[in-house]
C-alpha cells in the first residue's frame, strides 16, 4: 500500500485484513505517523496487542520487519552491531605475512545487528524496539540520534544515513519513565484492554468458525477476571486460546464445568486461580 494515498479508512481495512482489529485512536495515530514519518511510542498493560500491532503494520504495508527485544543490560553492540574481532585478527595476520597494510576498521569487518540492518535495508522497513523501558537510559540516549536525525554513528566506522522509509515503533510497559527527549520525538499511543465489542471482534478475526455465543461468553468471563486485581491479567492472546480450547472440547458456550476445566489456559498462577474461583463461586 502506497503511503501517499493513505486515509484512515484504508489503514483500518488493511489492519483488519491482517487480523488486527484497531480502534479509532490506533488508526488515527498510525495515519499521522505514516504521514509525518514520525516514530510511535506505544504504552499499555502487557498483553494488549502492542507488539502485534507492529507485526500487523509490517504485513499490511509490505514492509520488512526488524525486532529488538530489550532487556536489562542490553548494549549498543547488541542493538547496532559490533566488530568481528576474529576476522580483524585474521586479516591482520595475513597482511603481516604479505607485508602489506590492512585497514580492519571497514564495514566488511562490522557485524550488523537489527537497528543498523534496518537502517541499511533497501526495502521500506519497520523496526520494533520492544519494551524499551527495560533498557537503561544510556541505551535510550544513543537511540535519540536514530529517532531524530535518522542517523547512526559507529566509532571508527562513521555515520550511516537512513536508506529507506523506516518506521520506528517502540513499546513500553512503564517499568520506568522514558526520557523526555524520546517522548518528544514520537507520537504517543496508549493501548488498553479492548472493550467487550472490540474483543469479540478480535477473537472472531482469529477464530471465524467459533460461534458468536461461545466467543461472547468467553469474553464476558475474561473481562470480569481482569477486574480482580490479579498478579497477571489475561491477555487478548489468552482469550483467543481459551476459545480455541473450548472448541477442542466441542463446547458451544462457556459453562461452569468447562470454566473450571480450562481455567489454566488464561490464569498463570495458583494464587490468581484461587481468587478467580472464589469470585466466580466455583468449588474445587
Amino acid at each position: 500500500m502506497e503511503t501517499d494515498k493513505l486515509d484512515t479508512k484504508s489503514i483500518e481495512n488493511a489492519l483488519t485484513e491482517n487480523k488486527y482489529v484497531p480502534d479509532d485512536n490506533i488508526v488515527t495515530v498510525l495515519f499521522l505517523a505514516l504521514s509525518l514519518k514520525k516514530p510511535i511510542l506505544i504504552e499499555g498493560p502487557p498483553g494488549t496487542g502492542k507488539t502485534e500491532l507492529s507485526k500487523a503494520i509490517s504485513s499490511a504495508f509490505e514492509r520488512d520487519f526488524f525486532r529488538i527485544q530489550c532487556y536489562e543490560g542490553i548494549t549498543f553492540e547488541q542493538i547496532v552491531g559490533e566488530w568481528n574481532y576474529q576476522k580483524q585478527l585474521l586479516s591482520l595476520e595475513t597482511s603481516k605475512l604479505n607485508k602489506t597494510e590492512e585497514d580492519v576498521f571497514r564495514e566488511e569487518f562490522f557485524i550488523k545487528r537489527p537497528l543498523l540492518s534496518a537502517f541499511m535495508n533497501k526495502n521500506h522497513s519497520i523496526v520494533l524496539i520492544d519494551e524499551i523501558d527495560k533498557a537503561d537510559e544510556e541505551v535510550e540516549s544513543f537511540l535519540l540520534q536514530a529517532l531524530g536525525e535518522k542517523q547512526i554513528t559507529v566509532n571508527d566506522l562513521g555515520t550511516f544515513e537512513l536508506q529507506n522509509d523506516l518506521m520506528f515503533i517502540m513499546t513500553s510497559n512503564s517499568q520506568r519513565q522514558l526520557l523526555d527527549e524520546t517522548k518528544d520525538r514520537c507520537l504517543y499511543l496508549y493501548i488498553d484492554y479492548p472493550s467487550f465489542e472490540r474483543e469479540v471482534e478480535i477473537v472472531k478475526s482469529h477464530e471465524d468458525e467459533a460461534s458468536l455465543e461461545l466467543v461472547k461468553s468467553v469474553v464476558k468471563a475474561i473481562q470480569k477476571i481482569r477486574k480482580l486485581n490479579l498478579t497477571k491479567n489475561p491477555s487478548i492472546r489468552a482469550t483467543v486460546d481459551w476459545v480455541r480450547s473450548l472448541i477442542i472440547f466441542n463446547k458451544d458456550v462457556l459453562d461452569d464445568n468447562s470454566f473450571k476445566k480450562t481455567l489454566n489456559v488464561v490464569i498463570k498462577s495458583e494464587e490468581d486461580k484461587k481468587k478467580v474461583l472464589t469470585h466466580f463461586k466455583i468449588k474445587d
